[in-house]
This record gives C-alpha cells, structure tokens and sequence, in this order.
C-alpha cells in the first residue's frame, strides 16, 4: 500500500449539529484523503450520538461552549486548530479524496491565496448532479478565476461574487495566515454570512484561487439550512443588502428579483 504523503499545515474542521444521518459519510471522505491531513470535530450541540462517531474514528470534539448561532459556530471553527489551511466541512457534504493534496498543491504555487475554492457537484437522493441550470450559471461566473496571472485583482476576485455568490461555502480553504481579520463571519446574516465574508475577503490582498475540478458534493434536502431559509423568506432580504454592496439600489432590486429564481434549485424534487 503506498504510504500517504504527510502535511502539517492543513485541517479539516466537521462542524456537526445534533444527529445528522450524513455525518459518518462526511467524516470517512475527509479521513480517507491521499494526504495525511489533520481532522477534528467542532460542534456546540455536543451529544452521545457525535461522541460515538468521534470516538469510532478517533477524532477530538471542540465543543464551542460561547456564543450560538450560525455565524459563531464558523468562527469557532476557524479557531479550533492553528494549521494556516482550514476547510470548515458541513456535516452533510463530502469530499473527495484527492481535495486536500489539490488544495495543498495550489497553496505551495500561489502562497498569497487568501481563499482556495473548488468546483462540485450536488447530492441529490444519494445521486452526484454535475450539471444544472444553477451549476452551469456559476461556473461561468468564476471563469475569470482561473486565469491566475489576474485573479489576485480586487474586481476579477469580486466578479465572482458580483452577481451572486458562486463559490460553494464548503469548498472552500481559508488561508488564515493571509486573512486580516479576527472574525470573518457576522451573525447579522443567516443565509449569507458566506458571501458577506467573501465580500470582505475580495478587499484584501492576496488572490481568490480556484480550482476548476469537481472534488467536493454539496448535499441538497429538504432539511438542510440553506433550504429552510429560503422557505422562511429571509433569503431575498440577505441578497438584496448583498447586491447593494457592489450596485447602485435600482440595479440591486432588479438583480435581488432575478437571484430569487436560483433559490429554486435549493428545492428537493
């Protein structure tokens, strides 16, 4: 058996909540990598059915003991190891097992990456979606990014996210020696804290780099919590204050009411 590469310098955090079905699969995608990579669990809703888990897999639960919350618990997450590469994995999503050694190589060629984000496919009833009318839509919106020699540019990095936010939060590796900020996610945002974060992120110096491979799945149901806010209606209000950020108002409302429509592909059929 070949022996795995070994790195020190990259961590998958799990952020787990309550009992989730997925949680085992997101844990064996992230432990069976062909680097050797770091893995906890960081969880505030701590119980015997993640301790179970975390002891099957040997791997130490961070219990977040302060402030709730969405926002709290990916800022705790970014402080639960001291590795410079982080990836906050959701519970529900998986990775495949080359992600991290992509993502190890694209840090030693551009060291002044402030964010390194893949592409991916959607889980669907346990079926891999490659392509959708969603996909296909952002993936043409990060096309600037993979042209490296200009995607450390404020507006290429911000064209991404101008017209909505076309990088998938859980793909992506915080490069937290080059972040110039304590906390990047505000709790404000329940929807949007991602691209609230991305936004202020594009600001700094350094790039947005991108890998054009499928190597992590981003599961869509009916209770995940993207899905429940868009159903609670508090979406179209977080896109709209998104949109005002890089467009005059009346230019942000007709874009709000466009972005509206892609929220239907958060539904399960």
């Amino acid at each position: 058996m070949k022996k795995k590469k070994e790195n020190n310098i990259h961590t998958f955090v799990i952020l787990a909540y309550k009992e989730s079905p997925f949680l085992e699969e997101c844990i064996k995608s992230v432990i069976n990598q062909t680097v050797k990579t770091n893995v906890v669990i960081a969880t505030s809703t701590r119980n015997s059915f993640i301790e179970k888990l975390a002891k099957k897999y040997s791997l130490e639960i961070i219990e977040n003991k302060g402030e709730k919350g969405i926002a709290n618990d990916f800022n705790f997450a970014l402080t639960c190891t001291k590795t410079p590469l982080v990836t906050i994995a959701h519970q529900d999503d998986i990775y495949e097992n080359t992600y991290a050694e992509y993502v190890l190589d694209s840090y030693n060629k551009y060291s002044d990456s402030l964010i390194i984000t893949t592409d991916y496919f959607e889980i669907r009833s346990n079926d891999k979606v490659y392509n959708n009318k969603n996909l296909k839509i952002k993936r043409f919106l990060l096309s600037l990014l993979k042209l490296k020699f200009i995607s450390n540019l404020k507006f290429i990095k911000r064209s991404a996210i101008r017209f909505g936010n076309s990088i998938c939060c859980p793909s992506i590796t915080y490069c937290m020696n080059n972040l110039t900020t304590d906390k990047l996610f505000i709790s404000d945002f329940t929807s949007n804290m991602d691209w609230l974060a991305l936004e202020k992120i594009s600001k700094m110096k350094g790039r947005f780099t991108y890998i054009h491979k499928f190597l992590m799945g981003h599961r869509v149901h009916e209770d995940s919590t993207t899905t429940k806010i868009i159903n609670d209606g508090k979406r179209s209000l977080e896109d709209y204050e998104m949109f005002c950020k890089f467009w005059p108002r009346f230019i942000a409302k007709i874009l709000t009411k466009l972005y509206k429509n892609s929220e239907k592909s958060n539904n399960v059929e």
